[in-house]
C-alpha cells in the first residue's frame, strides 16, 4: 500500500477560514518525512495544495500554497501528491485547464498523483471547490487535460484523479453525474478516485465500533458510489484522514484511531482495491489553540512527536509496498 502525508501547517476549517500558526520549518519537515518514509527507496507521497482562482496569472510558475515549495520534499524516492484546487468565482474552466497544463509542465517530473479539484461535492464552504460554479465541468475537463499533457511530455508515471467526501442518500449520485457528463473519455483518463474521511471527528464513533464503521463506509463507497458510476474498476485512495488532539481528545486516542483505521484499510486493500493512504497532517497548525482544526498533527507545531507519530511510522513499515 502506498502511504503519504500532508506536511504543511495550514488547515482549512468548517467556516470557510484557515487555521494557521507558526511557520513551517523545512528542515524539520524533511527530517520527519525521512523518519516516516524509512528506507529511501520506499515510495511515499508528499501531499501539497495549490489553487486556481480569478487572480491566478497564467504563463508563469505556480507556487504551492501549502507547504511552500513542496517540490523540495520530493527526494529520497518521495514524490508529490499535488492537489490543484479550482476556486474561480467566475467559473473560468478554460483558465483552470490552462493552469493544469502548466502544473503538469512545472511539477510533472516529481508528481505521482495530480488531484483535480478538492472535495468538489462540498458546496457550503468557500475553502472547498464545490462552492464554485461549473465545478463539475472543471473535474471532467481537468482530468482529461492532465492526462493529455502528461502523455505529450512522456510522464507515464503521473496519475490523474479527483476526490470527494463520503456520499450518502441523494448525494451518492455525485460521481455518477460526473461520469454521465464526461462519458467514456473521462472514465478512460481517470487513474484513481480519492476519498477524504474523518471518522470520529465530526460525528462520534465509539472505539469498539470504529473498525466496523470504517469498513462499512469503504464498502459503501465502493458499492454504492463508484460501481454504479462505472468506476468500480478503479483504485480508491484515501486522500485525507486524520484525528485532532485537544481538550477531551487525548493523544493516546489519536494513536488508537490511526492504528485502527490504517489496519482496516490494509486488511481490505485487495478486496476493495484500496491503493493508498495519505494522512492529514504531519504537524498541528497551532498547538496553543484548542480549536478542532488547529491540532490535526502527528506532531505539535514545533514538530515534537505525539504517540501517533510512532504508530504511523510502524504502520508504514508494516504495510507499505
Amino acid at each position: 500500500m502506498l502511504f503519504g502525508i500532508y506536511p504543511g501547517g495550514i488547515c482549512g476549517d468548517d467556516a470557510g477560514g484557515l487555521a494557521v500558526g507558526p511557520p513551517d520549518d523545512p528542515a524539520r519537515i524533511s527530517t520527519a518525512l525521512d523518519l516516516l518514509q524509512g528506507r529511501p527507496d520506499r515510495p511515499f507521497l508528499v501531499r501539497a495544495y495549490t489553487r486556481f482562482d480569478d487572480a491566478t496569472r497564467l504563463g508563469e510558475p505556480h507556487t504551492t500554497a501549502t507547504p511552500a515549495d513542496a517540490d523540495r520534499y520530493a527526494t529520497r524516492g518521495r514524490s508529490l501528491d499535488l492537489v490543484a484546487q479550482y476556486q474561480s468565482a467566475a467559473g473560468d474552466v478554460d483558465g483552470y485547464c490552462d493552469f493544469l497544463r502548466e502544473l503538469v509542465e512545472q511539477y510533472g517530473a516529481v508528481t505521482s498523483t495530480l488531484q483535480v479539484t478538492e472535495e468538489p461535492n462540498f458546496t457550503s464552504n468557500p475553502t472547498l471547490d464545490g462552492y464554485y460554479p461549473a465545478v463539475h465541468e472543471a473535474v471532467v475537463r481537468g482530468v482529461s487535460v492532465v492526462k493529455e499533457r502528461a502523455r505529450e511530455l512522456g510522464y507515464t508515471h503521473l496519475r490523474a484523479g479527483f476526490n470527494t467526501t463520503p456520499l450518502f442518500g441523494p448525494a451518492t449520485s455525485f460521481v455518477a453525474d460526473l461520469t454521465h457528463r464526461g462519458g467514456e473519455g473521462f472514465i478512460a483518463d481517470l487513474d484513481y478516485v480519492g476519498l477524504d474521511f474523518f471518522p470520529d471527528v465530526f460525528q462520534p464513533v465509539a472505539m469498539p465500533d470504529l473498525a466496523l464503521a470504517v469498513e462499512g463506509l469503504l464498502r459503501h463507497h465502493r458499492d454504492a458510489v463508484l460501481t454504479p458510476a462505472g468506476l468500480g474498476h478503479l483504485p480508491l485512495h484515501i486522500t485525507e484522514h486524520g484525528w485532532p488532539t485537544g481538550p477531551h481528545r487525548p493523544p493516546y486516542r489519536q494513536a488508537d484511531i490511526v492504528e485502527t483505521v490504517v489496519q482496516v484499510i490494509a486488511a481490505q486493500s485487495k478486496q476493495l482495491n484500496l491503493s493508498g493512504y495519505t494522512h492529514f497532517s504531519l504537524r498541528d497548525a497551532d498547538s496553543a489553540k484548542p480549536g478542532l482544526f488547529h491540532r490535526f498533527g502527528l506532531t505539535t507545531d514545533d514538530y515534537t512527536p505525539k504517540p501517533a507519530f510512532d504508530s504511523m511510522k510502524t504502520l508504514i513499515e508494516r504495510f507499505s509496498a
